[in-house]
């Protein structure tokens, strides 16, 4: 039979335990509740009933989304899901990473150089990816409205300087083509156009928006509010603190780009080595491929330097 056949194999009789084992689990579960389990479904019917009701499924598949209801770190991944502003569910990103962990799995045993332990580290670390990507989109997207905060905060400065309220300024802001700040700030405006108080739907837009700088903004918002001035002097001084933050952490960056670089270098010289004296002297490291642990030690030493590597990233890592 061929080789890729027998991967397929594999891989469908993964899949096939692991779904049995979801659904045996779910039984036990619901056992276990004493026949509570049928509760998630009353409410979603109910909400389904009733066309002005939101509702966030975990997942399309009850059995997948019953069993991820009982785990704490939904809630976390739902958040960072949302401040990625990925349209993804949290049973669509669970499930991506257990698809893309059992296809790794069935590749690498297929390699018979690999061992057995850097068969299960590398098919782990292959299922954290989806997750990773997530964290990556958001952090890419928090950086956006970081830098489009300052100019979203002289734009309201002038408008109510033109002798617009706050709310009309604020909604001229949300109208504006800033991507992402825009959208985040027109759902604050719409919450308040379905009768949220201000207090609340900033509160809304600093759980959607996790940065000091929204944090500041909405603070000065308040207070103002509460006790009068000129909201327009206060979002300038915010602005020109904003962008002064803003250059205090490029120049950090560029000042920690040498540990950067160093550690990029510590890196990748190993193994322009290891490939080197391979071209040089092939038999040099042949003891490596022919001793029973041989295999094992230049697994470990790949994953020792990708743990020095992230550690390295780590210090150099100045937060301002």
């Amino acid at each position: 039979m061929p080789a890729a056949a027998l991967v397929i194999l594999f891989f469908l009789g993964v899949f096939a335990v692991l779904s049995l084992a979801l659904v045996a689990a779910s039984a036990w579960l619901e056992r276990k509740s004493g026949g509570q389990a049928n509760a998630p479904s009353v409410l979603l019917d109910a909400a389904a009933a009733s066309p002005l009701l939101k509702t966030e499924v975990l997942s399309t598949i009850s059995v997948w989304a019953y069993l991820l209801s009982k785990f704490a770190f939904v809630d976390k991944l739902k958040t960072l899901l949302a401040e990625a502003d990925l349209g993804w569910s949290v049973g669509r990103t669970t499930s991506l990473m257990l698809l893309s962990g059992g296809v790794a799995l069935a590749v690498f045993l297929k390699i018979p150089f690999l061992p057995g332990w850097a068969d299960a580290v590398g098919a782990a670390g292959v299922a954290w990816l989806p997750c990773l990507y997530v964290r990556l989109r958001r952090r890419k997207r928090m950086a956006a409205m970081e830098e489009q905060l300052p100019d979203a905060m002289d734009f309201l400065a002038r408008s109510l300087r033109a002798g617009h309220p706050f709310s009309a300024a604020l909604e001229m802001l949300g109208n504006e083509k800033m991507a992402p700040l825009a959208a985040e700030i027109k759902k604050a405006v719409d919450e308040r156009r379905l009768g949220m108080s201000w207090e609340t739907a900033f509160e809304n837009l600093c759980r959607r928006i996790p940065l000091q700088e929204m944090s500041v903004f909405a603070a000065a918002v308040q207070l103002q509010s509460r006790t009068g001035g000129k909201l327009s002097e206060v979002l300038v001084k915010i602005a020109e603190n904003l962008r002064e933050a803003s250059a205090l952490r490029g120049e950090v960056q560029s000042i920690s780009a040498h540990g950067r670089l160093t550690g990029l270098i510590l890196t990748l010289l190993p193994v322009i080595i290891v490939i080197m004296m391979s071209i040089v002297n092939p038999s040099y490291l042949g003891i490596l491929l022919a001793h029973p642990r041989g295999k094992d030690l230049i697994a470990a030493a790949i994953g020792c330097l990708i743990l020095a590597h992230l550690i390295i990233r780590r210090m150099v890592a100045i937060r301002v």
